[in-house]
């Protein structure tokens, strides 16, 4: 492919996000989506967050983890346990973070 054909690829790949992303903004309130699809769109947030996190909790190089050894996996157990206790966002992270230095440093 020649530097042309990249750019193009480009414009023409800017164009197809924009236009994706930019579809509910430009017709505005021409559009109405049903009150189901409203209330599933307030867990998109939740189901992405979830969708990035979980790999990386029960994964290694494309290997399921051993729940028993697992460190990571126990350290979100423990920083979700804090937050439904606390409330508390910044501290659920400070939490989570010092259990898994802690048990990555006497149990590893």
């Amino acid at each position: 492919m020649t530097a042309l054909d990249y750019c193009l690829l480009m414009l023409l790949l800017t164009a197809a996000t924009f236009l994706t992303r930019s579809f509910f903004v430009v017709l505005g309130s021409a559009v109405k989506l049903p009150s189901w699809v409203q209330h599933a769109l307030q867990y998109a947030p939740a189901t992405a967050l979830a969708a990035i996190i979980a790999p990386d909790l029960f994964l290694t190089n494309a290997a399921m983890l051993p729940l028993w050894g697992n460190l990571k996996l126990l350290s979100a157990l423990c920083a979700v346990l804090f937050f439904l206790l606390t409330r508390h966002m910044v501290g659920t992270i400070v939490f989570g973070m010092l259990c898994f230095t802690v048990l990555r440093i006497f149990l590893a």
